[in-house]
């Protein structure tokens, strides 16, 4: 597994003090206030204050003083430490962990690789076989069983013909 991992994307300049407004990749917004160091980039930033609001999180980072230098950050993206992230419940896992992953029908069939998820209401799976894309969302019944540790996302075949996207 990846040391570090993306948590947010850098919107804009919050103000002008070099606060920055973030998109948040995590589940709770508040989540992303409770670590204390980030790397953008791939400098690190030691995260000065830090505030949630409207789905949104507002963070001060060390060496960021004014609006100039937050401006320099617009669309980047936000990692931190994995030992440094909220602890995931039962039955979750990060988007970093899942990309990359086999999946595989219940009959073991193997249909092509995770390349990206989409994050929404219902997250949105890109799957690639090749050159072929297709996507399909993570809706009730589709994704039987997502296996981290060997790397192996399993679907049903049914379910997902009904629902995927070529």
């Amino acid at each position: 597994m990846q040391e570090t991992i993306v948590i947010g994307e850098i919107l804009k300049p919050q103000g002008i003090r070099g606060e920055v407004k973030v998109k948040p990749l995590l589940d709770d917004p508040a989540d992303i206030c409770k670590i204390k160091k980030v790397f953008v980039a791939g400098q690190e930033h030691k995260v000065l204050s830090a505030r949630a609001g409207g789905g949104f999180a507002y963070l001060a980072l060390s060496g960021i003083a004014d609006r100039n230098a937050a401006e320099l950050l617009r669309g980047k993206e936000l990692s931190a430490l994995r030992a440094d992230a909220p602890a995931l419940g039962e039955g979750r896992y990060y988007i970093v962990d899942v990309i990359g992953c086999a999946v595989v029908t219940e009959s073991g069939k193997r249909l092509g690789e995770i390349a990206d998820i989409l994050p929404a209401h219902t997250d949105v799976y890109v799957l690639k076989e090749g050159e072929a894309e297709a996507m399909f969302p993570a809706a009730d019944g589709v994704i039987l069983d997502v296996d981290v540790e060997n790397r192996r996302v399993t679907v049903s075949e049914k379910r997902l013909a009904e629902v995927m996207v070529r």
